[in-house]
């Protein structure tokens, strides 16, 4: 039986839904993920087949750097994914799933880049870039 998750926007511009299995949340630490979000990215992922979404006419795309763009609501500007270019899955922020999202917190990732203000103190595995399994920004493949 394939799980089926939802969520969307503050607003409810923009829905998405997500049939499958995913990831475990993987929390981001890099400059850009900070300055979009005000803290840091926390994330899951799905393959594009998985994930429908209601309301693309209110999505807008912004290309942070050569290698991803990130998706967010033009109306209420909730940050809501993230997309590395030429791939076929789309990281989504895990505070935009509805309640319960059933999913736990697996690892850091850019922990080098993390803000001064805050400790990195759950226990999770820590990576100084990324890790192997995380494809991002720049990576080959």
């Amino acid at each position: 039986m394939d799980e089926i998750r939802t969520g969307g926007c503050l607003c409810g511009a923009v829905r998405y839904r997500v049939k499958g299995a995913l990831r475990g949340i993987v929390y981001c630490h890099c400059s850009q993920c900070r300055k979009q979000t005000g803290h840091f990215y926390a994330a899951t992922n799905a393959a594009d087949e998985q994930l429908t979404v209601e309301g693309a006419d209110n999505l807008t795309w912004y290309a942070a750097s050569d290698f991803a763009r990130r998706g967010f609501c033009s109306r209420c500007g909730s940050a809501l994914f993230w997309k590395r270019n030429g791939a076929s899955v789309t990281s989504f922020l895990a505070g935009s799933l509805d309640q319960p999202s059933g999913l736990a917190g697996e690892a850091h990732i850019f922990v080098a880049d993390k803000g001064d203000y805050y400790e990195i103190d759950d226990g999770l595995p820590q990576f100084s870039r990324s890790r192997p399994d995380v494809p991002v920004a720049g990576d080959a493949g």
